[in-house]
């Protein structure tokens, strides 16, 4: 009978916990390619989106119902603003800090879409700072189509100052109902305008940033390098071992 002894059985562990771990490195890197290629795809299918034709807002909530992913769609839409029921989302444009004013858009069965019209400076918060670009007749709105967010993105994200209209998140049902406006009469996503002039230039349209970053080939490359490093270890490590070993 053979009998295994301790000296024997350590590197036996040894070449066990090395396959497991070259694995799991091999593996992430793996993924990381995966996930390199969807991103591509997701990145190109975007720039794609927002060259496309406008589509009438109908197809857009047609879409939005039937569970398709409408985020940065090209759509339109005519109505007439709701200027003094207008909210007010803390943002940083080009290296300024102000708002993105979000204005209800009445549409002519009397529902509600609320439309990203674009930033003003901290200055211009207030509307009788830009009184010109406070459009009173029937507009039609070109821009993107943004999902609406399920909660808020981080807990390093301020709340939402209600009482002073300054919105940290983009939350649509509270933007919506702390201006009466009901759920039910709301269009459950946004449209960032486009960047249509505006009278005065207030607010500047055009402000979607699409900020998805792609690392995952920096990622990929990581964890097989560590992987070839982990092989490189061992080898060299095996070969002094055999270099040392008394000949029989």
């Amino acid at each position: 009978m053979v009998h295994v002894t301790p000296r024997r059985r350590l590197p036996v562990l040894t070449g066990i916990l090395v396959l497991i771990a070259l694995a799991i490195l091999i593996s992430l890197g793996t993924w990381q390619v995966e996930r390199l290629h969807w991103k591509e795809g997701l990145l190109a299918d975007i720039a794609a989106r927002q060259v496309a034709a406008p589509v009438p807002l109908a197809e857009i909530e047609a879409m939005a119902a039937a569970g398709g992913d409408i985020e940065y769609r090209k759509v339109t839409a005519t109505g007439r603003y709701i200027n003094n029921k207008e909210r007010h989302f803390f943002a940083t444009w080009r290296g300024q800090t102000g708002y993105y004013i979000y204005t209800p858009l009445e549409l002519a069965d009397g529902r509600i879409l609320l439309v990203n019209r674009g930033f003003v400076p901290f200055d211009n918060k207030e509307p009788e700072m830009r009184m010109q670009g406070q459009l009173t007749d029937q507009q039609t709105v070109t821009g993107l189509a943004r999902e609406k967010l399920p909660g808020k993105p981080s807990w390093v994200v301020p709340d939402n100052d209600v009482a002073k209209n300054i919105f940290y998140w983009k939350d649509l049902d509270v933007m919506a109902s702390s201006v009466g406006l009901e759920k039910a009469d709301v269009i459950p996503f946004f449209v960032d305008a486009d960047s249509t002039p505006n009278p005065a230039g207030l607010p500047i349209g055009g402000v979607t940033q699409v900020d998805l970053p792609n690392d995952h080939l920096q990622y990929a490359f990581t964890w097989y390098g560590l992987a070839a490093v982990l092989i490189v270890v061992v080898a060299i490590s095996w070969f002094r071992k055999g270099a040392k070993t008394p000949q029989q």
